[in-house]
């Protein structure tokens, strides 16, 4: 392997990372920094996450493959933490093929985890049977799924892929599995229609297989640029989100460690995304969350409707405290600031700088889920940019004072340096700010 994993080098790694709750645009990003990485890897999660690229007249929708699969000199990889549907992943491929024919070098890796019907099934009952107490899951069978790993069950992609191991894989999964789908008042699947369609798919797919640990491996400690994805938001991780409002993976920056095989010191830049304003979707505290004409004129200018489910988001002032603790969490070296033009319309804008809870200031994000539902924001307000055309903006001169100043409130509040703005949904619509902040 060239370099000395025992040593640290030189590394030009960065993994791009959702600071809120997921949505933040990060898709855009990946896809213009792509443009100088050898490698984009995506680390966890599944086809319950989407991002949007658009590109001139053309929009591009990924769930599972890294955006950076629309430069033909990079390598798009989906690594071992991820849980794969084969069927969405061919689809995806498909569309993407008729939209640009000429993409980059797509590997998956033969540990990722396979997502098959019953997983799906599996959800939408579980989902079902839980009442009013629902935790908004897009019924895509991540959370099982990621279940089978845990329970050590689930079918891995190299035995998927491998015609004479999984045919014997599946029916002694299947067979558990439809006791559950019974048990939850579901109906049996066939084991005879369930194999022969999956067939279909593992030959399709069996071409991009491969140990992808040792690509990224050597490509990091090669001193080649490495891009790593993430997908949802910090606050959707497993152990360090709203919990139970969360995913079933590691969204974190350190996920990029957990879901493909490199070590800590490995990472040399992490660029936390964050919306100009705050989302979320489905249920769990969201203390800026403006319910009213504010949060509805944000949801339809920003047109905050997820890419998978369709759902309404959430709307809400930009919440310094939660960017404070995802800067703590996923260890920032700089910020990009999305959908700074959504803001255009205010005479003034809010931001949460800290919290009341039962009446008492504190700085944080309590861990409990009930005591962070009590905390009610404190706001700090300050002008606007109304009217502005952000989106001809190229450079930070460009932007109006007041948004520059927008820019550094968010700096002084987390101690974190803005290192790009987006000021509109196409890849040229962004500003570099801080290149040695990305790169290195």
């Amino acid at each position: 392997m060239p370099g000395d994993p025992g040593r640290k080098l030189n590394m030009p790694t960065l993994v791009i990372v959702g600071a809120q709750w997921g949505d933040e645009a990060k898709g855009k990003l990946v896809d213009a920094l792509a443009t100088d990485a050898e490698l984009v890897v995506r680390y966890a999660g599944g086809n319950n996450a989407g991002h949007t690229v658009i590109v001139g007249d053309r929009e591009f929708k990924f769930q599972l493959i890294p955006s950076g699969i629309l430069h033909e000199r990079t390598v798009s990889v989906l690594a071992s933490g991820m849980v794969i549907c084969p069927k969405s992943l061919l689809e995806e491929l498909c569309r993407t093929k008729k939209l640009q024919p000429n993409i980059g070098t797509l590997r998956i890796s033969s540990a990722a985890h396979v997502v098959f019907p019953y997983h799906l099934k599996l959800d939408a009952l579980e989902e079902e049977a839980r009442g009013a107490n629902r935790i908004g899951t897009t019924s895509r069978g991540i959370g099982p799924a990621y279940q089978d790993k845990v329970a050590r069950i689930g079918i891995r992609m190299g035995e998927f892929v491998d015609p004479k191991r999984f045919p014997e894989r599946l029916k002694e999964v299947l067979v558990v599995k439809n006791r559950l789908l019974q048990l939850l008042g579901g109906e049996p699947l066939a084991y005879e229609e369930l194999l022969a369609e999956f067939s279909a798919y593992a030959a399709q797919i069996r071409p991009y297989v491969t140990d992808t640990d040792i690509i990224v491996q050597e490509a990091v400690y090669g001193g080649n640029r490495v891009l790593f994805e993430g997908a949802q938001g910090t606050f959707l991780d497993l152990d360090h989100g709203t919990y139970p409002f969360v995913t079933s993976s590691h969204p974190l920056s350190g996920g990029a460690c957990l879901g493909t095989g490199i070590g800590p010191r490995a990472i040399e830049n992490v660029i936390g995304v964050c919306k100009a304003y705050t989302t979320r979707v489905g249920s769990g505290p969201f203390p800026t969350e403006q319910d009213n004409e504010t949060g509805e004129w944000i949801r339809r200018h920003g047109k905050e409707f997820g890419t998978v489910t369709g759902r309404s988001r959430r709307c809400g002032w930009l919440d310094a405290v939660v960017l404070r603790q995802s800067a703590r969490i996923n260890s920032l070296s700089g910020w990009a600031v999305t959908r700074l033009d959504i803001l255009s319309v205010f005479d003034e804008v809010q931001i949460g700088t800290r919290y009341l809870l039962d009446g008492a200031p504190i700085d944080h994000m309590p861990t409990d889920l009930e005591v962070f539902g009590r905390c009610v924001p404190v706001f700090e307000t300050l002008p606007g940019w109304k009217d502005a055309d952000l989106r001809g903006c190229r450079t930070l001169a460009d932007l109006p004072p007041n948004a520059r100043a927008y820019l550094d409130f968010i700096e002084a509040q987390t101690g974190v340096p803005v290192a790009m703005v987006s000021v509109g949904p196409d890849r040229a619509e962004t500003i570099m700010i801080r290149p040695d902040l990305v790169w290195g």
